[in-house]
């Protein structure tokens, strides 16, 4: 199969931690007696993210930018594709094999409450991961504590349990835990998304910090644009399984190139009508990724399609390799 998202856009920053070419999740299907065309979550992404960079993932519901977070850490298992993890493909690992890179990239997940055991301390959540990987009791119980003062949380919390916690208390919680083995990669699954607009910016600050003083790569998929752009270096627009364009941060944000890029950005709410750009109103639903459009997946809702839109699908191509763009016209 032919996916049009072949080149890997790489970075400048550091040296590469991750590599990710041709990533491919599709999921089979069935109907009654026969098969069908299978639902294209992931369909060939290609990235590259260096150490100590933050890459914002971004797209509507539905685009596929939480699956593709979730096959890199192999929760999902890719269909295809290969994740170069510091030059191993780890997608091509065993579990067993696969069980010493788990320390190395760890997640956070959108909901902190959902994520956590209800019946567990928040001591003993944080120390599992330790405990996993061998870790003893007592130098354990002393990273347990460590990392509660490192995330903001008070040493009084570490006998309590998670609905005993604020909503932002427990994301922490969830920080602690990704952090406690050390990892190089942390993907951040929408982490502030269920959270106030104060606490979202605390955590967020809490992420930064943690970036400097650690060196920490993060993976930051959301649909808010305007914390993406606060947080990242670099930014990928999914649309249907796909990137459609990806560059650095204000590259995108300043003079984005596709056509879906720019519909995003002009529903950011902005201060001052002399700031505001005219909206652009998407046509029609998300198509259905099972049954995607021929040629450019985003023809049927796009204002400048043409009729070459439908007979092929554009490349990410551009002038250099930092900002890449899928589109005929861009």
């Amino acid at each position: 199969m032919n996916h049009p998202n072949v080149t890997t856009p790489h970075t400048k920053t550091g040296s590469l931690l991750l590599d990710v070419r041709n990533l491919v999740k599709h999921y089979p299907t069935r109907t009654f007696w026969r098969d069908s065309p299978p639902v294209k979550a992931v369909d060939g992404i290609s990235f590259s993210l260096g150490e100590g960079e933050t890459l914002g993932l971004v797209g509507e519901s539905g685009c596929g930018k939480s699956t593709a977070a979730k096959t890199l850490m192999r929760l999902i298992e890719p269909t295809s594709g290969e994740i170069f993890l510091a030059g191993t493909d780890i997608a091509k690992l065993s579990l067993h094999s696969f069980r010493p890179y788990r320390r190395e990239m760890q997640i956070v997940f959108q909901d902190p409450y959902a994520s956590l055991n209800p019946r567990m301390r928040a001591c003993d959540i944080v120390a599992e991961p330790l405990r996993n990987f061998g870790w003893d009791s007592k130098n354990g119980s002393e990273r347990v504590a460590d990392l509660f003062h490192r995330v903001g949380l008070d040493p009084d919390a570490l006998r309590k349990y998670p609905h005993e916690f604020s909503g932002g208390q427990r994301q922490r919680l969830g920080i602690a835990r990704a952090l406690a083995l050390k990892p190089k990669l942390i993907v951040c699954d929408e982490p502030v998304s269920a959270l106030d607009v104060s606490i979202q910016a605390q955590v967020i600050n809490l992420l930064e910090d943690l970036q400097t003083d650690l060196g920490l790569s993060y993976i930051f998929v959301a649909h808010d644009l305007a914390v993406v752009r606060h947080i990242s270096r670099r930014v990928a627009v999914m649309y249907l399984g796909r990137i459609v364009e990806i560059g650095p941060v204000e590259a995108i944000y300043t003079d984005p190139k596709h056509p879906y890029t720019r519909a995003l950005l002009s529903a950011v709410p902005k201060i001052g009508k002399s700031q505001r750009p005219e909206r652009i109103l998407l046509k029609g639903d998300l198509p259905n990724p099972a049954n995607p459009p021929s040629g450019c997946t985003f023809r049927t809702r796009c204002q400048q399609a043409r009729s070459e839109c439908a007979e092929s699908s554009p490349q990410l191509t551009g002038n250099g390799d930092q900002h890449l763009v899928s589109c005929h016209f861009a």
